[in-house]
């Protein structure tokens, strides 16, 4: 079976291995690897996400686990029944998502939070198989433009067909829809580009579907 996560050496990307690796001398006790995805493989819903945090999912190896994008989305898929149990920022918390999974469109940690577009493409490979493996899969959430860019390509499709809007539904097959939101960052939360309200929205769209 083709793999849905790279390698903990993974060097397909030369700038994300070397950042990495600064990562590894100075926070040695950090997860530092590509993060893997997190939850149930026979789910309906599929979240994808940018990246990796510095100081989240880098640091405790689970996709939004420790920064301030999992303060929103955690709590939001416990409230709409996604998840079940505490989140506590780290891996071993307990928390259990429920026909749910998490993954990002790169799965290593990139400089300023900004993977570029060759990194976006050396990883789409593994968001392909993984979407493939996924046999129950009704709904993707793509958090963010780029995340839904790269879900768009993963199924060979056109971006000009399939705009990136906060909310938007787009049929991607006879069997999977994709919804947009913006991504739940500390600078779109401040920026009030996102509300909780508007973020909880799209899990009524969710639901409905």
């Amino acid at each position: 079976m083709e793999s849905i996560n790279p390698p903990q050496n993974c060097n397909l990307c030369n700038r994300l291995s070397k950042f990495r690796s600064i990562n590894v001398t100075k926070n040695s006790d950090w997860f530092n690897k590509p993060v893997p995805s997190f939850g149930d493989n026979n789910c309906q819903l599929l979240i994808v996400g940018l990246a990796p945090g510095l100081k989240g999912a880098n640091k405790t190896g689970r996709p939004f686990t420790g920064d301030y994008a999992g303060d929103i989305l955690f709590p939001t898929l416990i409230k709409f029944g996604w998840a079940s149990g505490h989140y506590k920022k780290k891996a071993d918390d307990g928390l259990v998502l429920k026909n749910c999974r998490i993954t990002n469109a790169v799965r290593c940690v990139p400089p300023q939070n900004k993977p570029s577009t060759h990194e976006q493409k050396q990883c789409l490979n593994f968001l392909i198989n993984e979407i493939k493996t996924l046999k129950n899969l009704k709904t993707i959430l793509a958090l963010g433009q780029i995340a839904h860019k790269s879900i768009i390509s993963s199924f060979g499709l056109k971006q000009k067909d399939f705009k990136f809007q906060h909310s938007c539904i787009h049929k991607i097959d006879n069997n999977i829809m994709l919804i947009d939101s913006y991504h739940c960052s500390r600078y779109n939360i401040n920026t009030q580009r996102l509300s909780i309200k508007m973020f909880e929205e799209v899990f009524h769209h969710i639901k409905a579907m």
